[in-house]
């Protein structure tokens, strides 16, 4: 990896440290550390990112390039201290390495190490000094540390303590960004972390760290957000066996109140979040390809352009509400080494994109009835008052006690709570389901649905069969 900032290594640094908690699957502490002394010649920025994980190895430091551009060069000397103990280690190992060395036999000097006098605990700690302004440096790391809590990582408190220093003495602020134990248990799966810790963001509009943004959202309220999520694992191809893409798409109601107040990152467009074996970063060709091949239209959308704005994919709608808004986060991981050719990881990871993308919005039309219809169905959907209107006039003109009993029973009201505007708004609520469950099937398999009041059959059928039947011909059964 090619260090160009000392943003740049702060975010691989912190990305690290993640990863060796997660490996170590035990309760963990992660520390970022911004300490600025005005007061030295030249002013200077002490940085310290820690963690109670797993040791670390020579190989993470190793592998970094010191980019030869000036302004870093003027900004960072190139050398970074590491203090790491393993849990069976009987002492804390202490190196310096120095990244502007291209000769990686002496780029790293190894120091005096420090007994652990008997104790039995694991953590790694990478410091260095630079001339960056503390508040520039501040932004980004915040800015790159929202993105990290979306994974909502389990087991993992994280914490960023600031001393600006100053005439006064120092001013330290210490902020909780994460906690180890948060409200999903440590073993929930994957998905359910990245759709809690993908709601908290979009409700804090990305821009915000700590506070949900009241002006849209109601303070602890979802109401507001419909969710969808689909999971896509490579089975067939034991050579891409381990591969994962999980994805979340969110689509928010915001009040037109907070239209003309409220800053929201990218305003109106989608921005398409990626993440990598935990770490975020830009959105590969293939898995932007898989975005531009769905069918949109078919929930109601139609994509109007995607674009790279300072390394953010951004979608842009071209007919989406004015009080709605899209936001969907990509994650692919692997629960094994991928051996696969470039070629073939490309083509995987676009099946597999795909796969999950409409998965996730196939579960936001089961959950939301009415909910992303496609253009065909939601014009015959206008038809379904008029219907539902006659259809519950018939019933309450007939004199046929028996077939109004039954009619009632059917719909699933009780008789003696009956009236013509309860009878019209359930038949109106059956026939739209109809339609919504007629518009998640293949289009060339749809038919006329008739099913309008029985729902274990509505239960029993499966829309994404056809999605199971295309995911073995990509990854081979």
């Amino acid at each position: 990896m090619e260090v160009n900032t000392v943003q740049n290594l702060c975010n691989y640094l912190i990305t690290c440290a993640i990863r060796r908690c997660r490996i170590s699957d035990d309760f963990c502490r992660l520390s970022i550390s911004l300490k600025s002394s005005p007061q030295s010649t030249p002013p200077l920025l002490w940085i310290s990112v820690s963690d109670t994980g797993v040791g670390s190895t020579f190989e993470e430091f190793l592998g970094l390039k010191f980019a030869n551009d000036p302004i870093v060069a003027d900004k960072w000397g190139g050398v970074i201290c590491v203090a790491t103990t393993s849990i069976s280690d009987k002492e804390i190992h202490h190196f310096k390495v120095n990244l502007k060395e291209t000769d990686s036999s002496s780029r790293m000097t190894k120091l005096h190490s420090a007994t652990k006098n008997g104790a039995q605990f694991s953590g790694t700690e990478v410091s260095l000094s630079t001339s960056e302004n503390i508040n520039d440096l501040l932004r980004d790391i915040t800015f790159f540390l929202r993105k990290m809590l979306m994974l909502k990582a389990p087991k993992i408190a994280i914490e960023l303590l600031v001393d600006s220093g100053g005439n006064l003495g120092s001013q330290c602020e210490s902020h909780i960004l994460q906690l180890a134990s948060s409200s999903l248990p440590s073993s929930a799966p994957n998905i359910d972390h990245l759709k809690s810790g993908f709601e908290e963001y979009v409700s804090k509009h990305g821009n915000r760290l700590n506070d949900v943004c009241h002006c849209c959202f109601s303070t602890g309220s979802r109401e507001y957000l419909k969710v969808g999520s689909g999971v896509a694992r490579s089975t067939g191809n034991q050579r891409s066996n381990g591969q994962v893409m999980e994805v979340v798409i969110i689509v928010s109601k915001i009040p037109e109140t907070a239209q003309s107040s409220c800053f929201r990152a990218y305003d109106k467009k989608t921005e398409v979040l990626y993440f990598k074996d935990y770490c975020p970063c830009s959105i590969p060709q293939s898995s932007l390809d898989a975005l531009t091949s769905i069918k949109w239209q078919d929930y109601g959308l139609t994509l109007r352009s995607i674009q790279d704005q300072d390394g953010c994919t951004l979608v842009e709608w071209q007919n989406l509400p004015p009080c709605a808004h899209i936001d969907i986060v990509l994650h692919s991981y692997h629960k094994q080494v991928l051996i696969l050719p470039s070629k073939e990881s490309s083509q995987v990871d676009r099946s597999l994109t795909r796969k999950a993308v409409k998965l996730a919005l196939n579960e936001l039309k089961e959950k939301n009835g009415g909910f992303l219809l496609s253009e065909r169905a939601l014009k015959i959907c206008n038809y379904a008052p008029d219907l539902a209107k006659t259809i519950a006039g018939l019933i309450s003109s007939s004199n046929d006690l028996s077939f109004k009993g039954e009619c009632i029973s059917l719909l699933g009201l009780q008789f003696q709570e009956i009236t013509r505007n309860a009878v019209e708004d359930c038949i109106k609520e059956k026939i739209i389901s109809a339609i919504g469950l007629n518009d998640r099937k293949p289009q060339r398999t749809r038919e006329a649905a008739s099913f309008l009041f029985d729902d274990e059959v509505i239960q029993e059928l499966d829309p994404l069969d056809e999605e199971y039947e295309e995911c073995e011909e990509d990854f081979g059964s």
